[in-house]
This record gives structure tokens, C-alpha cells and sequence, in this order.
């Protein structure tokens, strides 16, 4: 097979950001392209099939102008140019990350980082309702909670309010200390964890303390109107269907909704239907309403996070395929 060779330019201020610490980021598109990259200066010569060498420069060249808009690369986003450059997606890493929705008290940016992330702040921006239904580490808490601080931010909304069901995952933690606040604490966590990083505990306490910013269990939404408000709905799948009428009954004007929820992380008792997957039937051709599904080329987290996931849905795919055999057999 005839070894074929590409040269890039690649500016030596960037070259650390493009190649990563050690040189993770470039031996990371050497593996998984079967390409040689050597650099010499401010130039860099890529070795190895037509075609493997072409994608490796398509890679390099989208990191190179997403380091260029001042953007910290990371492994995800490596991962994620390679698979772009794979499944011959139109669109780059800098067109994803186009949009900074806003900024972590640390001065972080917060922006989609995948297609399906874009297309979900898409929705949110165009939709009185979204329902953003994936797998874990896709970002359809955090995101949505950057976009409500946004509007609020900006007084589009009057007010954050923020509900999930109060159901243990997989265990009774049984009695609980403290008055009806402390109790409640637990299960709403992940919720102020993400709105310190977002606003800052300060900013956060006195906005609390004003009822401009609400986290509460999905119980306490029976009987209210909320006008004028940022409401996200986390962890929907723990929901029944009554209690997610309930809540969707409850909006009111000038309100924007995102219900979020992960279909294959169930805490109902057996079965109990989930009020997710009844609203997804259900309202599917109701107008003003948007529906985004992540997948695990969607997750943010950890590059392992998005293994584990792949290895679960495998797994549950043949777990599916030989029940369905087993009762043909019986029939």
C-alpha cells in the first residue's frame, strides 16, 4: 500500500491546545485514524492512507479554528471532531460551539458541545415546552439551567423554578433528620450544585431568599399557576402520569418549560408507567411543543461515561432480543 503525506500549517500558539498535554490529543487521532503525525515547527505532516489522512487533517484543521475562537480543547471534544469527520457531518466543532449561552462564576463559557446538544438549545430557544429525554452526562440538566439563568439574566422570566420528583434510587433511605426543607435537600442536590457552579453560591442564597429562584419537590406544584417563569422538570422519568399532567397543567403566561428525564433509569415501583414516556405518546403532535432525544454521542462527561452507556444499551438490546425469543418459544 503506497504511503501518501499532507503538510498543515498549525501556529505555534496554538499548537499545545490542538495536541494536548503530552501530546494525548494527537496520538488519540493517530490511534483511531492508523495515521503518523510528526510536527516540525509550525508545520505538521500527516503520513498514512489517502483517506485516513484526510479525515486526520479535517480533525486537526476543526480543533485548529475551535482553538482560534479561544476555546480550552478537551478530550470530548477530540472524540467528538473524529466521529464528526467519520459520519462526513457537515457541520464543526465551531459551529456547535458558536452559541455561549453563559458564563460559570469561574468565567467558563457554557455552550452545546454536539449536534444534539445544539439542537436542543435550538428547541428550547423556539419551544414554550421541550421534553429532553437521553442518557446520563448529556447535558440536559446543566443546559437547561444555563439557559433559565440566561433568560432571568436578561428578564425575560421573573423567576427559576426548579422540581423533580423526591423518589430514592433504588433504596429507602427511611427516616430523615430535620424539618421539611432538610428533607427535601437530598433529592434536589444535583439541582443546587448545578446553579453554585452557574451563579455562585452568593448570588444564589439571595435570589432564594427572595423566592426569585425556587427548588422544590414536584409534590409542592398541586394547585399553583406559575406565570412568568423558567420551570425545568428534572428527572421526569420518576414521574406517573398524573403527576406530570399535574405539572404541565400548571404553566401559565409568559413561561417556558424543559422537562428532562432518562428513559432507561427507572426508580417507579414495578409496574408503574412513567409520566415521561405517557407525555412523549401522548402530546407528540401538539404544536409549541419541542422534542429533543440525546444519545450517547451527546455525553460530555468522562470519555468513559459515554463506554459505559454503549455498553448498557448493548446489553440491554440482547437482554430485549431474548426475551422477545423466549416468548415466541412459549407461544
Amino acid at each position: 500500500m503506497a504511503l501518501n503525506d499532507i503538510t498543515m500549517e498549525l501556529p505555534a500558539g496554538h499548537m499545545t491546545n490542538v495536541f494536548g498535554q503530552f501530546d494525548t490529543y494527537v496520538k488519540k487521532i493517530e490511534r483511531q485514524l492508523h495515521v503518523t503525525i510528526i510536527c516540525r515547527d509550525d508545520q505538521i505532516r500527516i503520513l498514512g492512507d489517502q483517506t485516513r489522512i484526510q479525515h486526520a487533517g479535517q480533525v486537526i484543521s476543526q480543533l485548529l479554528a475551535f482553538s482560534e475562537k479561544g476555546n480550552t480543547i478537551t478530550e470530548q471534544d477530540v472524540t467528538y471532531a473524529l466521529s464528526l469527520v467519520a459520519s462526513h457531518e457537515t457541520a464543526t466543532l465551531s459551529d456547535i460551539g458558536e452559541e455561549t449561552i453563559c458564563h460559570t462564576v469561574n468565567g467558563r463559557p457554557i455552550h452545546p458541545k454536539t449536534l444534539g446538544q445544539k439542537n436542543y438549545v435550538d428547541q428550547i430557544h423556539n419551544k414554550m415546552i421541550v421534553f429532553g429525554v437521553g442518557p446520563a452526562g448529556t447535558g440536559k440538566t446543566y443546559l437547561a439551567m444555563a439557559m433559565a439563568i440566561t433568560a432571568f439574566k436578561q428578564e425575560d422570566v421573573g423567576r427559576i423554578i426548579l422540581t423533580r420528583p423526591a423518589i430514592e434510587a433504588g433504596e429507602k433511605l427511611g427516616f430523615l433528620p430535620g424539618d421539611l426543607q432538610s428533607k427535601v435537600d437530598p433529592y434536589l442536590r444535583p439541582l443546587y450544585d448545578a446553579l453554585h457552579q452557574i451563579m455562585g453560591a452568593d448570588s444564589f442564597m439571595k435570589n432564594m431568599e427572595k423566592g426569585l429562584i425556587e427548588v422544590a419537590p414536584l409534590a409542592y406544584m398541586r394547585g399553583r399557576t406559575l406565570d412568568n417563569s423558567f420551570i425545568i422538570l428534572d428527572e421526569a422519568q420518576n414521574t406517573t402520569p398524573a403527576q406530570m399532567k399535574m405539572f404541565l397543567t400548571r404553566i401559565g403566561f409568559g413561561s417556558k418549560v424543559v422537562v428532562t428525564g432518562d428513559a432507561t433509569q427507572k426508580d417507579l415501583p414495578p409496574d408503574t408507567k412513567s409520566g415521561l414516556d405517557v407525555a412523549l405518546k401522548v402530546l407528540k403532535n401538539v404544536e409549541d411543543i419541542g422534542f429533543c432525544e440525546l444519545t450517547s454521542r451527546d455525553v460530555v462527561r468522562h470519555p468513559l461515561v459515554q463506554k459505559i452507556v454503549n455498553a448498557y444499551e448493548d446489553y440491554e438490546q440482547k437482554q430485549s432480543a431474548g426475551n422477545r425469543r423466549r416468548k415466541q418459544v412459549a407461544k
